[in-house]
């Protein structure tokens, strides 16, 4: 699905689920696509209708003259919840998507019901113990010039299953867990692409990201604006945010719920999507109802 924000074309893929579910819409992380849901969506969805927007410059979005940073990022969500939903939402977001989501949510209330967030990259003020080829790759990318020679580099050695299959290492404990038929999915959509593009708007996206991280200030206080339910799930071992991180963040917290699942890395719902969905369903019909009803719509007799 295509959906038109300013102008500018945005792809949204809607996974189905029945018409008066409450209406999730899914947001990726850094460098990745709609995809990103795809395991989840078979056990999401017997309940709730979920779709997924490509991020500026990720998936199947054209940058189109957007500026793919944080701020553009959740510009862009804002426009595409305007367009395609009379009634607020439920976001979803991983990691970057997370923290787009809840900025989304701070800025505009009018449009979200409620939050789950997973992985989610949000400033605390400690970036705690990150992985150190994690930290390696972030400083390459972070520097003008290097980050662009970096990532030209690794992509004329490496084919589209190779860039996946290594991401997929580094964002789940054990990438053998994630469903055969996603994994190709994701191979697929990558060969199709215009990969130096893809790796420009990563570039511009992480290196906003970190501007985030660095200067968590301003950020922490539109964050404390956010006064509906939280979901906020999280692996034991991941290696990008580490879950002393997301303790930190749910720390004192109303209405913010934290979940951890063990053994799991940065994508749980990739790497154990019906454990995912469970605490979801769990969520929706306890702290979250509220939300959920919100974002249903009525049904239809």
């Amino acid at each position: 699905m295509e959906v038109g924000a300013e102008g500018y074309p945005v792809h949204l893929a809607d996974f189905g689920g029945p018409f008066d579910g409450p209406l999730v819409v899914a947001i990726h992380g850094l460098g990745g696509s709609h995809l990103n849901w795809a395991a989840l969506a078979p056990h999401l969805t017997t309940r709730c209708r979920l779709m997924a927007i490509d991020l500026v410059g990720h998936g199947c979005t054209p940058v189109a003259g957007r500026t793919p940073d944080v701020e553009g990022h959740v510009a862009l969500v804002g426009d595409v919840l305007r367009a395609i939903s009379d009634r607020p939402v439920i976001l979803m977001g991983n990691s970057l998507g997370g923290l787009v989501a809840a900025l989304c949510a701070a800025s505009e209330p009018d449009l979200v019901a409620g939050l789950i967030l997973v992985d989610p990259a949000l400033p605390t003020g400690r970036l705690g113990g990150i992985h150190p080829r994690i930290m390696a790759n972030f400083i390459l990318c972070a520097l003008p010039g290097v980050g662009e020679r970096y990532l030209a580099e690794r992509r004329s050695r490496t084919s589209a299953e190779h860039h996946v299959r290594r991401v997929l290492g580094s964002v789940c404990v054990d990438s053998d867990r994630v469903p055969d038929d996603v994994v190709d999915a994701h191979i697929t959509l990558t060969a199709a692409g215009d990969r130096a593009a893809g790796d420009d708007a990563y570039l511009r996206s992480a290196r906003s990201l970190a501007k985030v991280m660095a200067r968590p200030g301003a950020t922490k206080a539109r964050l404390e604006r956010l006064t509906i339910p939280v979901l906020h799930l999280h692996g034991d071992r991941d290696i990008l945010v580490p879950v002393a991180s997301a303790r930190r963040m749910a720390e004192g917290r109303v209405g913010w719920h934290l979940e951890v699942a063990r053994d799991i890395g940065h994508a749980p719902q990739l790497e154990t999507p019906k454990w995912t969905a469970l605490r979801i369903e769990e969520w929706l019909e306890g702290r979250g109802a509220e939300a959920r009803v919100r974002a249903s719509r009525p049904s239809v007799s």
